[in-house]
């Protein structure tokens, strides 16, 4: 594996604890993801992040495989171009669903 690709999986790991740090010790309770604007806009930067850096590791490399990796750049698209449509409860599904499968994948990848 090249050091691009090394570099985004740690972009991703990187983003991924940053989506971690905003919820602390405590629950993560979707009621207060959702009234936090902070929390919520914040998350969805980093889910930005994830999604830019999976987009390139699959042109760079389309035999590395990574569960939802389309459907996370797809969400990054949507992110970024459709932004009043983001739903809460996507992004939410992303961050309890998604995440922790994806940061054990790469974590994997990475030989971690």
């Amino acid at each position: 594996m090249g050091n691009e690709i090394k570099s985004w999986l740690y972009d991703i790991l990187n983003a991924i604890a940053e989506i971690e740090s905003f919820f602390g010790d405590s629950p993560k309770l979707f009621e207060q993801y959702q009234s936090d604007l902070r929390t919520k806009r914040a998350v969805e930067r980093n889910i930005e992040i994830i999604g830019e850096a999976l987009s390139r590791i699959l042109k760079h490399d389309a035999t590395i495989t990574i569960s939802n990796s389309r459907k996370i750049v797809d969400t990054r698209n949507r992110i970024i171009h459709g932004y009043d449509s983001v739903s809460d409860e996507v992004i939410w599904g992303i961050v309890i669903r998604h995440i922790p499968l994806l940061q054990t994948e790469v974590q994997i990848l990475l030989g971690e």
